[in-house]
């Protein structure tokens, strides 16, 4: 080849790949939380299963809103003003809500739990009908009162129990199953707020002076950006505590009892490249994840002076030693 022919391939290849990028499908993310381990992996892990990834042939454009949830309705606007292919609604339904508040013709698919017929998102799970679907995590119902059952037999001398919950979530009434469970075991609990640092700090600090003997942290997406931080409090104050996803304990809490989310986040990512290829959000149905983990920490429980029941052991899917 000769020298002049090579320097013009050169600049051609350099050229093509900007032009390529140019024209690509874009993906617009859109969160409750920050950029988490997690979730955002299996999504990912979604669409290379449809043949997509991320800066090869599809781009995505980022919006947290880091657990103020207010934020929503304008970053939902954002990336609809940036003309997004699809909006992935990231870590429960309220990204999803106000991704649908801002277009009725994106297609929107959400990851996360709640109930999307109640609020509207869907017609059916089934028949989704307009353009959001989705996949669910199983959270509520009858996994929640038992989180509460576990702890109650992890430590049955307590008397104060502790809800952890963000005040800033709409769904304030989703610690409802776990107050009414506690009732019926007659045990007293007192509900603590936090939607900042700063709250998770203080409520700790009051749930140390108030003599909290337990602690259910009520699902929330801030609460899983921060699961360091809430489990290094927990270990602080010496407050054992039930987390909903597998992730609190291997981040050192003690247990935790709820949904898988690779698996609905997964589901979510290869939806979306569906949707890219041609698919209609209506023709998808809401797929619920129906896989519970009960992961327990042997090494925080002897930090903390406790021992697992022979029992609650065997009934454990993971321990970590």
């Amino acid at each position: 080849m000769r020298r002049r022919d090579f320097i013009a391939g050169v600049g051609s290849a350099a050229a093509w790949p900007l032009a390529a990028q140019q024209a690509l499908p874009l993906i617009g993310l859109l969160g409750s939380g920050q950029n988490d381990s997690v979730t955002l992996p299996a999504i990912l892990q979604g669409l290379k299963e449809t043949g997509f990834v991320e800066g090869r042939n599809v781009n995505i454009e980022y919006r947290w809103a880091e657990g103020r949830y207010d934020r929503l309705p304008a970053l939902a606007v954002d990336l609809v003003n940036q003309r997004v292919a699809v909006i992935c609604a990231n870590g429960g339904l309220l990204p999803a809500i106000a991704a649908k508040a801002a277009t009725t013709t994106i297609p929107i698919v959400f990851q996360g739990g709640g109930d999307p017929v109640r609020v509207g998102l869907v017609t059916s799970l089934n028949r989704p009908g307009g353009n959001v679907t989705g996949a669910l995590n199983l959270t509520g119902g009858t996994i929640d009162p038992k989180a509460i059952e576990f702890l109650r037999e992890l430590v049955p001398t307590a008397a104060l129990l502790g809800l952890l919950v963000n005040r800033s979530n709409q769904r304030l009434d989703s610690y409802l199953p776990q107050a009414a469970i506690a009732k019926k075991m007659q045990w007293d609990f007192q509900v603590f707020e936090a939607s900042t640092d700063d709250d998770l700090k203080f409520a700790f600090k009051t749930m140390a002076a108030r003599k909290v003997g337990a602690l259910d942290v009520v699902p929330d997406t801030f609460f899983t950006t921060r699961r360091a931080q809430i489990v290094a409090l927990a270990a602080q104050y010496a407050i054992p505590a039930i987390y909903p996803f597998r992730h609190f304990v291997t981040a050192g809490g003690l247990m935790s009892y709820g949904a898988d989310l690779t698996e609905p986040s997964r589901v979510a990512g290869n939806y979306i490249g569906r949707i890219l290829k041609g698919e209609k959000p209506a023709d998808l149905p809401v797929q619920q994840a129906m896989k519970v983990q009960l992961v327990i920490n042997i090494k925080t429980a002897k930090a903390l002076g406790l021992t697992f029941p022979r029992m609650l052991l065997g009934r454990a899917d993971e321990v970590v030693e």
